[in-house]
């Protein structure tokens, strides 16, 4: 069986750390933002109110013995040009799903938190059937997680300078 390490090791990861699902803080103080500062809430299945209450967003999570919280960064010139830093996101996302495939292969149980709401649809269906829910990831803040306290939690870097994004993502995993 294949480890975390050399997993992570096969792609662009600069910081990780395996948690106990436990260990994971949450909170529904990160709703309220979700809710008052987010153009994306009540647009899309992969944010709230569509991925359930904390609490229940919470219980899923914790059917996972382990978290791999982990993060990529991209460059950029200015990281306050939303645009621009929208744009290194996918590279992100596709590290995510290749770590869950490499997970998956290796006999576990997983699931996927990332960066954003997802974008894979250029118009989300919501409310409607999502069109691809086994490719969807939700939005790690949209579980009630504030990036954040984890990052603080876990010893990680969640900003750089001004040319760098730091894109955060959370596995819940069983293996």
């Amino acid at each position: 069986m294949i480890s975390i390490d050399e997993i992570v090791s096969q792609y662009p990861i600069v910081q990780y750390q395996v948690l106990n699902s436990q260990e994971i803080p949450f909170s529904e103080k990160v709703r309220h933002i979700c809710r008052t500062e987010c153009e994306r809430y009540g647009r899309s299945w992969s944010c709230p109110p569509a991925v359930g209450e904390v609490k229940a967003c919470r219980q899923q999570c914790l059917t996972y013995k382990q978290a791999l919280i982990f993060t990529t960064l991209a460059e950029v010139s200015d990281a306050s040009i939303m645009s621009e830093t929208l744009a290194t996101r996918a590279g992100h996302e596709d590290v995510t799903r290749a770590i869950c495939e490499e997970l998956k292969r290796s006999g576990a149980e997983v699931l996927p938190l990332s960066s954003e709401s997802c974008q894979i649809c250029e118009e989300c269906a919501y409310p409607n059937a999502c069109r691809f829910p086994g490719k969807a990831i939700p939005c790690v803040e949209s579980y009630g997680i504030l990036v954040t306290e984890i990052a603080e939690k876990c010893g990680m870097e969640f900003y750089y300078d001004s040319q760098t994004v730091t894109w955060f993502g959370i596995i819940f995993f069983n293996l």
